[in-house]
């Protein structure tokens, strides 16, 4: 049996939104009527820990109602022909729950807290809730493991890896806004076809081998799945 080829996915807010989630950043630069720096930065952690974690526990419980959509599934349904890598710069486990097997969080997982102190010490969440004195075990406060604005991006080199290694790359549902993330589409070979899965066509460098599909990902992935499932068939 011949080896399946590699599809990496770099998926954003966009399809996390069709599953009623808030995307990232409003048009009017705030998110669930916050300023990006008094939730999302080590900044606003130092200055008001308790407003991040409420900002959060709130986000948590949003994501852990919601339920993945047609556009996650049609990823999972890809791993029938594809070796599939879904590099997700969400930080739900949409893509886990509908069933997706290898999915990379560039930017960290709300269902999971870390110390603020000691990066390694993670822990998987079984409430919805951190809360000021919730301690790890070396009795620092813990804070979601998520990745701020002016935070390193520990995975981005093996994130990086990936997208050089892809014979098939989908962008889908990202605005190609956010660095490092949104540079990986620069480490895909040429040869390489990229299909970008939006309803709005995100700024991206001519090059060969680009599709826009200005779709929701709900109904784009499905469409671009069928067609790449379709040409494994006729080999």
């Amino acid at each position: 049996m011949p080896m399946k080829k590699k599809l990496v996915a770099l998926t954003g807010a966009g399809i996390s939104a069709e599953s009623g989630l808030a995307t990232f950043r409003g048009s009017d630069g705030l998110w669930e009527g916050h300023r990006i720096e008094d939730v999302a930065s080590p900044e606003g952690w130092a200055r008001n820990p308790a407003l991040v974690l409420d900002f959060y526990n709130q986000r948590r419980a949003a994501a852990r109602a919601a339920l993945p959509n047609a556009g996650h599934v049609a990823l999972v349904e890809l791993e029938k022909d594809f070796d599939v890598v879904v590099v997700t710069q969400n930080v739900d486990d949409l893509h886990e729950r509908a069933g997706s097997s290898r999915v990379m969080h560039v930017h960290g997982k709300l269902l999971e807290a870390r110390s603020s102190y000691f990066d390694q010490l993670v822990y998987p969440m079984t409430s919805d809730r951190i809360e000021l004195g919730d301690l790890c075990e070396r009795g620092t406060q813990l804070r979601p493991n998520i990745v701020w604005f002016g935070e390193a991006v520990p995975l981005m080199e093996r994130a990086i890896e990936e997208a050089a290694t892809a014979d098939v790359f989908l962008v889908v549902g990202t605005s190609l806004q956010v660095y490092p993330a949104a540079g990986l589409v620069n480490y895909v070979r040429r040869d390489v076809p990229i299909y970008i899965i939006d309803p709005s066509r995100p700024p991206v460098v001519s090059r060969p081998n680009l599709h826009f599909i200005t779709e929701p990902a709900s109904t784009g992935v499905p469409r671009v799945a069928a067609e790449l499932r379709g040409q494994v068939s006729q080999g």
